[in-house]
């Protein structure tokens, strides 16, 4: 076997394999003495078929099929040889020659990483804790979430909930298709373009009000989108909201089984602060992620880009499956995720080098603390526990998050940390997003 490689890009290979003709003569041979003892051919008995026959009858199969077992046994033993290791699946051309047979594989290698510069990384580390007035916040959420409404003899007025039969016209023209009936809205909830809902204050149950709105520039109709319309709004029930008591009935409906006020409070505040050591770990490991791929320009393989562009998006295909819609009705070009498709590869190829080189392992203590920290938040945490170590493949899942985790501990021992405080909701908003 001989091998040649030329390089024609920075990351792409041509390699090309020869193999002599006596080597696949031998294997031809040995594989028309195979089936000489199994073919049927009319005029010979069974395993008595003469080997120029079988030749004639299955020379161009025979020589095929040796092509390709040829590739499949050389092309690794190639890399090998010439210490190549590549990303992704190679393009194969085959030349089948009669004075043997020679094949060339065209594939990226992975890129050499210089791990330079992680002692200047600039790296932001946010702080910030859980303060009374955010579990205030909290509550007042939680309250909300079971608020009622009750109808009420009055006009509406803010934070309200109106029923209403309303129509809209643009342009001259109707572009709610008649009257839409029986349409609920909370008043301030800004569900509505601007002015629509605090046009609807005032009014009485039967009464009807037109007033006009403007649509946002942006907004998703285009025939639409900036046009003042004439709205016309008749009110058919009126409902003002309605907190629940912070009783031992609220407080059990969230799991705390004692219903106390001081249990539920630090139930709550406990749970918070179990949210923001998350975002927060999300924010450190971002800014590490963002000083390492400013850091460190590394060229990456285009076909692993590629799959990563796939892997982003399979949810929008699905989407579109569920919807029975093409992925252009969803009007999704491929390239809107190319960049985040490199910047993710590129990270992960680089973290990999930063664990191999470093000989960074995996603490399977932490592990085991991560799966029970997750599984605080459920009813039943110890068989939450059991169902991530019941499968291999789901903690696969908690064991890469946790390597990484360590790796971004390490980055930030060796980088230039500075420190920020952020107020918890600001914290949690963008974490959110």
């Amino acid at each position: 076997m001989q091998v040649s490689v030329e390089k024609t890009s920075e990351l792409s290979r041509k390699m090309t394999v020869s193999v002599p003709e006596s080597v696949v003569q031998e294997k031809m041979a040995t594989r028309f003495k195979s089936l000489a003892r199994e073919v049927k051919v009319d005029g010979f008995r069974p395993g008595k078929v003469p080997p120029h026959v079988v030749k004639k009858l299955f020379g161009d199969r025979v020589r095929g099929e040796i092509a390709g077992d040829l590739i499949q046994s050389t092309y690794y033993e190639a890399l090998k040889n010439e210490d190549l290791k590549p990303a992704g699946q190679p393009f194969i051309d085959s030349i089948d020659e009669s004075e043997g047979f020679k094949y060339t594989a065209i594939f990226e290698v992975y890129p050499e990483i210089i791990l330079d510069g992680l002692d200047q990384l600039q790296i932001t580390r946010t702080l910030a804790t859980v303060e009374q007035a955010d579990v205030d916040a909290m509550i007042d959420k939680l309250r909300n979430q079971k608020l009622t409404w009750t109808t009420v003899e009055r006009a509406a007025q803010d934070q309200d909930r109106i029923t209403i039969t309303f129509s809209g016209i643009a342009d001259g023209e109707n572009f709610t298709n008649g009257n839409v009936e029986n349409y609920q809205v909370v008043i301030g909830a800004k569900q509505m373009i601007p002015g629509f809902e605090e046009s609807l204050i005032g009014l009485t149950v039967g009464e009807s009000k037109t007033f006009t709105a403007t649509f946002p520039e942006a907004y998703g109709n285009t025939k639409l989108a900036g046009k003042t319309a004439e709205f016309t709004a008749e009110a058919t029930t009126v409902e003002e909201p309605t907190l629940p008591e912070i009783d031992a009935e609220f407080i059990q409906s969230y799991g705390v089984e004692d219903g106390t006020v001081e249990s539920f409070l630090s139930d709550v505040k406990t749970n918070m602060e179990r949210e923001l050591a998350t975002a927060l770990l999300a924010r450190l490991k971002n800014s590490v992620m963002d000083a390492l791929y400013a850091q460190l320009d590394i060229s990456v393989p285009t076909g692993l880009i590629d799959e990563e562009v796939e892997n982003l998006m399979k949810p929008y295909v699905e989407t579109a499956k569920r919807q029975k819609l093409s992925l252009e009705d969803l009007q999704l070009p491929r390239d809107i995720f190319e960049a985040q498709a490199k910047r993710r590869v590129a990270l992960g190829l680089i973290l990999g080098d930063i664990i191999r080189q470093n000989a960074i392992t995996l603490d399977e203590n932490k592990v085991r603390s991560t799966v029970e920290d997750m599984a605080k938040s459920y009813e039943s945490p110890e068989e939450v526990v059991n169902w991530y170590y019941s499968d291999l493949s789901r903690l696969a899942d908690v064991q890469q998050m946790v390597l990484e985790n360590q790796t971004v501990e390490w980055l930030v021992a060796k980088g230039q940390v500075s420190e920020e405080t952020l107020p918890f909701a600001e914290v949690m908003e963008k974490h959110q997003r």
